[in-house]
This record gives structure tokens, C-alpha cells and sequence, in this order.
């Protein structure tokens, strides 16, 4: 404890000499550098004054370990990116982690101090909750706001301030074109309540993320209301987007409600018989967190990790997400696919002050549907 003291005091002594040789117009903004240091560290949190000693630090640690939401290709992509920018990280892995039972496992080992060795951990959506208890409280807010880390602030927690999400996605209504016109494609959600959409007419993922979205533009209880509705409308329940877009284009369905944009592109990239098209319905569910990350607080690289989040927000880390995951580059970033795809819309923005409440949302939204099964054919 005294050491850490005496760490802050030097810190503190050392960038007020700093001051004392910069010109007149830097010393004010280095003040506020100083104070926003000052108030963090006050809160528990670790804030660096300059990007270049986050740097000289991950030097000395030459490795990154890193648990991901993102697929092989964009990995292997990113890593090489990466180490071109920041060769002295010698050794980059990078590790998809997928699926419920793996995110369970992964909580469990953080909870027992088990998770040793991994310096970055992916926060799923679905157990938002379970992660800050676990993460080493780096200040990232505060320095991206200071310019220390190249970071758009948006994508970081306003409250934790030290989860970092770079990615969106934003939720469409796929479609057979050979089965239904784009013009009878529902414009609105509310649309689909419609009779003429009665009796197996759409398929329906029984994990609601297409639904789980529209709650900050219609609230929770017209959300599930809508999934009453919905339920009452007999709808084909599948589960996974893979294998319905599979069954679109073959015929067997001709609608369905809520297909991730990057699934859709991904799946019309392969379709040679041309029936699969998809349709932005409004309010646009809009996940402009799509799934987070932070540094685990047993991490061995911790400054090395802070690189790689800066790296993923950057226009060349934004880039590689929108070309091979596909499109699930942040909308904060200009020119992304989904900035692009939803400028002018309406949209329902799961933005951080929901991101810890969509495990709830979802559960209640599953409830309304009354727990249904996948439809076997």
C-alpha cells in the first residue's frame, strides 16, 4: 500500500515538473491531463498520462493473450495488422470463444481465479452482468477522452469505464424474392401482426435478439406485448441463422424476422440461385454494442492489451471487422457498413445503459413467447 502511494506521489511530482517545461498554451491543457489522473486514481482506477508509456511498457511485455467474440478469419487478420504496427508484441494469440456452455465456463473459472493466463476476456452480451467484478480497472474512458488512447469514447462504457466495445449490429428481415415481392416485405414491425401473415407465413428465432433490440424505442412492456402477438401468429420457431437462411433460399420459408445484417450479407455471398434478400425494417433493432471486452484483472500483458483495443477502434482495426466477419464494424465509425445501412432510419439503439439489462429483456421476452421449441423438419 505505501509503495502504491509513493508510486502516485512521484507520478504526480513528475508530471509537474513537465509542466514547468512545456510552453504556456500546453500547460493548460496538461493541468487538465493532471487533474483527470488525479480523479481517477481517487476511484481505484490506473490512468496513464502518455500514450508513449503505455508503449515502453508493453515493450517489456511482448505478448498478448486474447479471448474473442470474432471469427478465425478476422482474427487471423487482425493479428497480422497488429504486429505490423506493434512489432515488439512478438507473441499475439488470439482465441474465438463460442457458445453459451463456453461463456459459463469461462465466468466460473474468473469466479474460482482459474481464468490465469488470458489478458483480454470477451463480454457476451447475454452475461453482461457477471464480467466488472473481474476486470482490472483501467481508466480507458478517461483516456480516450484525453486523447492518451485513440479510442472513440462511445464505444467505451460511460459507467464501468473499462469495457471497451468496438463492434455493432443491427437486425433485418430476410426474405425469399422469388416467394414474396420486396413491397409486401413488412416496413414495420407492427406489420407482421397483420392476418395475412397468420399460420407459418415467417420464421422466428426462439432467442429473441431481433426482438430484444426494440426495446428502447417501444419499452418493455409494448416489447412484450409485440411477442404475445407474435407468438399468436404461428410462427415457424428455428433456432440459428445459418440454417434458415439455408432454408430461404431453398424455399422452404419465405420471411424471417430478425436476421443480423452481417448473417444476411454472409449468407447472400454464397446463394447462386439469388432468392435471399433482406429488408431494414423499422425502428432498425440496433446493437451498437454488440458484444464487449475488457482486461481481466489477472492479466500479465495489461498494457499490451490497452494497444489492442486502440488498434480494434482504429479506422484500419474498423475496416478488417466490416470485411471479414462481415459489416459488424462499429456505427461509430465513419463509413462503416452499418452506419451506412441505417443513416435516415429509426432506429432502436441498444446503446451501454441497456447493455447490462438485454440478458434481462431476452429472458422476458422468452417467457412471452411461452418458451417454444425449434420446428424439426
Amino acid at each position: 500500500m505505501r509503495i502504491s502511494v509513493l508510486n502516485k506521489i512521484v507520478g504526480s511530482f513528475t508530471l509537474f515538473l513537465l509542466l514547468m517545461l512545456v510552453p504556456t498554451h500546453a500547460v493548460a491543457a496538461s493541468a487538465t491531463l493532471l487533474k483527470a489522473k488525479q480523479e481517477a486514481e481517487a476511484r481505484g482506477y490506473i490512468f496513464f498520462a502518455t500514450h508513449d508509456e503505455i508503449v515502453a511498457m508493453a515493450k517489456k511485455e511482448g505478448k498478448l493473450k486474447v479471448s474473442s467474440g470474432q471469427e478465425p478469419p478476422t482474427i487471423k487478420s487482425l493479428i497480422n495488422a497488429f504486429k505490423q504496427k506493434y512489432p515488439f508484441i512478438t507473441d499475439v494469440r488470439v482465441e474465438e470463444i463460442l457458445g453459451i456452455e463456453a461463456y459459463q465456463r469461462f465466468i466460473l473459472e474468473m469466479q474460482v481465479g482459474q481464468a490465469k493466463g488470458w489478458d483480454i476476456t470477451f463480454i457476451p452480451i447475454d452475461f453482461a452482468k457477471e464480467y466488472p467484478p473481474y476486470l482490472m480497472k483501467h481508466d480507458i474512458l478517461g483516456m480516450a477522452r484525453h486523447g492518451v488512447l485513440k479510442i472513440d469514447p462511445r464505444m467505451i462504457h460511460p459507467v464501468e469505464r473499462n469495457i471497451v466495445g468496438v463492434t455493432s449490429s443491427i437486425r433485418t428481415v430476410a426474405y425469399n424474392r422469388k416467394l414474396i415481392s420486396e413491397d409486401k416485405v413488412p416496413a414495420k414491425y407492427e406489420n407482421f401482426l397483420k392476418p395475412e401473415f397468420k399460420g407459418k407465413k415467417f420464421a422466428l428465432d426462439i432467442r429473441p435478439l431481433g426482438l430484444g433490440p426494440l426495446v428502447p424505442a417501444w419499452g418493455l412492456e409494448r416489447t412484450l406485448d409485440f411477442a404475445r402477438k407474435l407468438t399468436a401468429q404461428e410462427p415457424v420457431w428455428i433456432r440459428g441463422a445459418t440454417r434458415t437462411h439455408t432454408a430461404i433460399v431453398a424455399g422452404e420459408y419465405s420471411l424471417f424476422l430478425g436476421s443480423s445484417f452481417s448473417s444476411a450479407e454472409r449468407a447472400m455471398s454464397k446463394d447462386l440461385t439469388g432468392n435471399l434478400s433482406y429488408k431494414i425494417t423499422e425502428p432498425v433493432p440496433t446493437m451498437i454494442v454488440d458484444d464487449a471486452s475488457g482486461i481481466i484483472n489477472t492479466a500479465d500483458h495489461p498494457h499490451a492489451a490497452l494497444l489492442w483495443f486502440e488498434f480494434l477502434a482504429s479506422p484500419e482495426g474498423q475496416q478488417i471487422m466490416d470485411k471479414y466477419e462481415p459489416y459488424e464494424a462499429s456505427v461509430f465509425s465513419p463509413g462503416s457498413a452499418a452506419a451506412k445501412a441505417t443513416q435516415g432510419k429509426e432506429l432502436s439503439v441498444i446503446n451501454w445503459d441497456h447493455f447490462s439489462k438485454f440478458q434481462e429483456y431476452q429472458g422476458k421476452i422468452s417467457a412471452a413467447y411461452g418458451f417454444p421449441k425449434a420446428d424439426k423438419k
